[in-house]
């Protein structure tokens, strides 16, 4: 069974979502996990985006890559775009999806602009996911 480990700085959005997309493409056909190298509280605007589509994160929290042996993944994506990523072992296969961090820590952001930038995020990550998902690793359904 393929490890597939998301990476990203505060572990509270993007990798996040993207551990709760895998996991539920994947079902038990895959260990998925999420870290960062400076984990911050599981934001709660990607909770509320992925209970849009029936995915409960709410129970996910934030871990350090410090506390994960990434040299036992398989596959790590890091999903920084202008953040500096945590450095990957050569060994192991890395994939780069850089996408914006929704996480926005300007206080005069509408609500409903932030909402929207979530669900870019999430949506972008599941594209991704589905792609990776087709070239890489079976899915929990089968396409017999």
């Amino acid at each position: 069974m393929k490890s597939v480990l998301f990476l990203c700085v505060a572990n509270s959005a993007r990798s996040q979502m993207a551990e709760g997309l895998a996991r539920d493409a994947f079902g038990d056909k895959a260990h998925i996990f999420s870290a960062g190298s400076a984990p911050a509280d599981v934001n709660p605007y990607a909770v509320q985006v992925m209970d849009e589509i029936g995915i409960d994160i709410s129970g996910q929290y934030s871990k350090s890559v410090d506390d994960i042996d990434i040299s036992r993944m398989d596959f790590i994506i890091t999903l920084c775009a202008d953040e500096i990523c945590p450095v990957i072992p050569k060994h192991v296969q890395h994939l780069h999806w850089p996408l914006p961090d929704p996480a926005n820590d300007k206080p005069d952001t509408p609500e409903v602009q932030i909402l929207s930038d979530f669900r870019l995020a999430r949506d972008d990550i599941s594209a991704k996911i589905t792609n990776f998902m087709q070239k890489t690793l079976p899915s929990k359904q089968s396409r017999h």
